[in-house]
């Protein structure tokens, strides 16, 4: 052990009380190797901690997507738009938000696509295409079903009703 490290060692153990110090042991020389002897047999007999990929079932994209879209359509049930929630509802949300968090923890992400800009390039699926005259561009007016990714992966494709500028009286005359 170096001066520096040794040094360190000891300005960890004054950071507490002094009744919470631990003292450097006094190990001998035939200890120290008896001990490495007895860490080296410890760490044989330990399994390693790598999965194996044959005994680990694959994991099942369309399953977990059905489960994180009916937490996210009960998430937008919970939060109707204007009204107050309930305490109960609250605590129902924080519920739904954990295990959000914790599906994302693990790696699958949920979209919502609900006012996004929409071109016809986009891995989405189209429902209904409404016209609204108060649009300049085609947006996504509601998200039916989201997009679920699973590790950058999609595993479920969107589903959203798309609304687009609806036809100027000066335009129509044009056409015809």
């Amino acid at each position: 052990m170096t001066r520096l490290n040794r040094l360190r060692e000891e300005l960890r153990q004054r950071r507490h009380h002094r009744a919470f110090r631990i003292p450097v042991p006094a190990w001998t020389e035939p200890q120290r190797v008896q001990l490495e002897e007895l860490l080296t047999q410890a760490r044989a007999a330990t399994p390693s901690r790598t999965p194996d990929p044959v005994s680990e079932p694959p994991v099942d994209g369309a399953a977990l997507a059905t489960a994180a879209t009916n937490l996210w359509r009960a998430e937008r049930k919970l939060a109707p738009p204007g009204e107050r929630p309930t305490p109960r509802d609250r605590q129902a949300a924080r519920y739904l938000r954990t295990c959000a968090e914790a599906l994302a923890d693990a790696g699958l992400v949920v979209q919502d696509h609900d006012g996004d800009a929409f071109n016809p390039g986009r891995a989405l699926e189209v429902l209904v295409y409404q016209e609204n005259p108060a649009l300049t561009g085609e947006i996504v007016l509601e998200t039916v079903r989201p997009s679920v990714y699973l590790h950058g992966r999609l595993v479920q494709m969107g589903q959203v009703i798309v609304g687009t500028p609806g036809q100027s009286p000066d335009r129509r005359s044009d056409d015809a």
